[in-house]
């Protein structure tokens, strides 16, 4: 048993019923991940189990190249999401990523469909994706293909689309990436009804940067509220 895991395990367990509360999932689809790096963790949402149905001591875990590990837990009896390789891929590739969510979310997966990369037109999305949220170009679910494609894709924005797909938000905790799939599925909503009515230019570079600065430097609170 890994008992040290126990913080984790919640973590994930809440971004996956984030996801799917939130209606960015329906009945089993997405995901979500967590590694801990310095165990060499990743515990990662069971596949086909719907969300109501799942509880924390599901979720199955694995090392950084897919090996099973055990916790004692009833995710040692199940089998991990389809999605594992393009996760694992990812936190291979990418030591700044802690946590990975990915979804189906309608007005997202809609830009995703026609392969379109969404620009700050938000000062919401200037705050939170410092500037274009790429589109990964299609590629097939075989082996790193879909991991790689993200890799590729990716700036400075803890989401990235991919064509004909979804969606695959990445950040230093899964906490922060829910956050960024929660986020980018109400701003694709604003970009999409807008689209509808005219063509919005995005803001400018400097304009961005001066969003993206304040509310990582300003916003919020120095520490938890209350104390």
């Amino acid at each position: 048993m890994i008992p040290e895991l126990q913080e984790l395990r919640e973590q994930v367990y809440e971004a996956c019923i984030g996801i799917f509360r939130s209606g960015l999932v329906t009945m089993h689809s997405g995901n979500a991940s967590g590694a801990d790096r310095g165990r060499g963790v990743v515990l990662i949402k069971p596949s086909g189990v719907d969300y109501e149905k799942l509880t924390p001591s599901m979720l199955v875990a694995v090392d950084l190249y897919g090996n099973r590990m055990t916790t004692g837990e009833a995710g040692d009896r199940l089998k991990p999401s389809v999605d594992l390789p393009h996760h694992l891929y990812l936190y291979r590739s990418c030591p700044d990523i802690g946590g990975i969510v990915h979804t189906h979310s309608n007005y997202a997966t809609s830009f995703a469909l026609l392969g379109r990369p969404l620009p700050p037109y938000l000062t919401a999305m200037a705050d939170e994706f410092g500037g274009e949220i790429p589109c990964a170009t299609y590629t097939g679910n075989q082996g790193d293909n879909i991991g790689r494609a993200i890799v590729q894709a990716r700036n400075d924005s803890p989401a990235v689309l991919l064509a004909n797909h979804g969606v695959f938000a990445f950040a230093e905790t899964v906490t922060a990436a829910f956050k960024a799939a929660v986020m980018l599925e109400d701003v694709s909503k604003t970009c999409h009804l807008s689209l509808l009515l005219g063509t919005p230019e995005p803001l400018p570079a400097h304009e961005v940067r001066q969003w993206f600065d304040r509310y990582h430097t300003a916003y919020g609170q120095k520490q938890p509220f209350g104390e």
